[in-house]
């Protein structure tokens, strides 16, 4: 009788700044992971991501459910890192934007009473 010798390979890599990634692509380990908390099948994963191999989605899943508690603390200090990239951006534009928006929406209003006379 012939056994069979299966080793499971997951393709994860770190970037420069820590986030990991499926295989070559640019798809984010918790953009998988998050779709299977949310109920989503591996193939289901696949059509949201076609960059990704089936057998990549797969592995991600095993991994993320052989080593839950490590993957479930990246996946947190991600949220962090998250966090406080958003709240740096919005201190350095978020009046820019404000301003912005309330020259668009002027703009707007203008048009939209020229359009009605």
């Amino acid at each position: 009788m012939n056994t069979l010798d299966a080793v499971a390979t997951v393709h994860l890599r770190k970037t420069e700044n820590g986030t990991i990634r499926i295989g070559e692509t640019r798809v984010p380990l918790e953009a998988v992971i998050y779709h299977f908390k949310l109920g989503s099948t591996a193939e289901e994963i696949f059509h949201k991501f076609p960059v990704l191999d089936l057998a990549d989605i797969y592995g991600t899943i095993s991994y993320y459910l052989a080593n839950r508690e490590a993957v479930e603390n990246y996946l947190t200090q991600q949220e962090i890192e998250e966090d406080k990239m958003a709240a740096k951006i919005e201190a350095k534009f978020g009046k820019q934007n404000a301003e912005f928006r309330e020259r668009i929406l002027a703009r707007n209003k203008k048009r939209l009473k020229g359009l009605a006379s």
